[in-house]
């Protein structure tokens, strides 16, 4: 009996295991990646600095006097001769009022003395008054004459003044720093606005007193924009502060932008690569995320393409210099080759990843074929 129900025992067992479903593959996993830049980098030291204008010009008014209105703010783009701010115009308004009053009084005077001087010049022609009476008069149509001047000195002057009560810009350009307000009393030379003039940029840096004299024999430096890391600019040392900042200890050195895009506003933060004696020609900067240890060895991973999809292969690396904005790579990856950036120590050999850039897949942006090669 019991011989006759072990066949259908295992029937039952191998009809259980056949209505099992079968495991559904899992989808690839995203890995950040990043196509190594084609221009090499330079291997000194990196500074972070700040875009500036060529020229930068503090703005205030000539006179005393408080403010009524501003038509700018920070950001704001102006043109020569726009209005940029008013103070109250009533005292010099005034002012100008009294002098060109004081004008013509003085020029009544003038007219007066002169006749006075013509008549007594007659009198004495006749020898019906001394020569001593007309002097008089001459010394007094002189005077009045200089009272006219004098007026007219001062009529110019007040009518300056009043015209002292409205800012306007001199030069084209953009308002960076506003520090008077309306109802504000400000004095006389006091900036109430910072115009950046159009034209040339420059990055401005604070840098250490150790590298002071190798930068001032230094030609061209490097310029990276924090929003562009990806290009890299022309610089040239334009200034060095003769002094050091007293709070930081550092010279503040500006940086000529030899060739500026379009892209370069007023106020990003850029990276300025200072030159070395042993520059490192061919170096690449990859992120400081990319980089690993693998059996006592720095390693990266490097993506091969796979269809949509790419396969990472193990890489070893030299490293040249640890910095600020990465790692300085002197050999094992070239310009052109696709790296993870991102959870390195998560990826296995020749698993199959799903390449994203800026977190948007990049199958579509990735070389046919990449060589795992070095």
């Amino acid at each position: 009996m019991i011989h006759k129900l072990v066949p259908g025992v295992l029937a039952m067992a191998l009809l259980g295991a056949c209505s099992h479903p079968e495991p559904v593959a899992e989808a690839p996993r995203p890995v950040l990646v990043q196509v190594l830049a084609g221009a090499p980098v330079a291997g000194g030291a990196v500074y972070s600095g700040e875009v500036r204008a060529r020229y930068e010009s503090d703005l205030s008014f000539r006179i005393a006097g408080k403010i009524i209105e501003r038509k700018v703010d920070v950001g704001s783009s102006v043109k020569p001769g726009q209005l940029l701010a008013r103070l109250d115009p009533t005292d010099a308004g005034l002012s100008a009022e009294a002098a060109r009053a004081q004008l013509a009084a003085a020029r009544n005077e003038y007219v007066f003395a002169k006749a006075e001087m013509e008549r007594y010049r007659d009198l004495v022609g006749r020898n019906f008054v001394s020569r001593s009476v007309l002097e008089a008069k001459e010394a007094t149509y002189k005077s009045a004459a200089a009272r006219v001047e004098q007026a007219q000195a001062q009529a110019t002057v007040a009518g300056n003044q009043a015209g002292y009560t409205s800012l306007v810009a001199d030069q084209a350009g953009v308002i960076t720093a506003v520090s008077g307000e309306v109802g504000q009393v400000v004095k006389d030379g006091t900036p109430v606005l910072r115009l950046a003039r159009e034209g040339e940029r420059e990055v401005l840096i604070g840098v250490p007193e150790s590298r002071i004299a190798d930068l001032r024999k230094s030609g061209q430096v490097l310029v990276r924009l924090w929003a562009r890391p990806e290009a890299s600019l022309k610089g040239r040392v334009r200034e060095i502060a003769p002094a050091a900042d007293a709070a930081t200890r550092t010279y503040a050195v500006r940086i000529s932008i030899l060739e500026p895009t379009p892209d370069v506003q007023l106020g990003m933060t850029a990276n300025v690569i200072l030159p070395s004696d042993s520059g490192r020609d061919g170096a690449l900067l990859v992120p400081a995320s990319a980089v690993f240890e693998h059996q006592g060895s720095s390693a990266v991973w490097v993506m091969q393409a796979d269809g949509e999809l790419v396969k990472p292969v193990l890489r070893n690396v030299s490293v040249a210099q640890y910095r600020e904005d990465g790692v300085l790579l002197s050999a094992g990856v070239k310009a052109g080759e696709i790296i993870a950036v991102a959870g390195v120590h998560k990826i296995v050999a020749g698993q199959a990843l799903k390449p994203v850039t800026g977190g948007k897949p990049a199958a579509a942006a990735l070389p046919v074929a990449v060589k795992a090669g070095g």
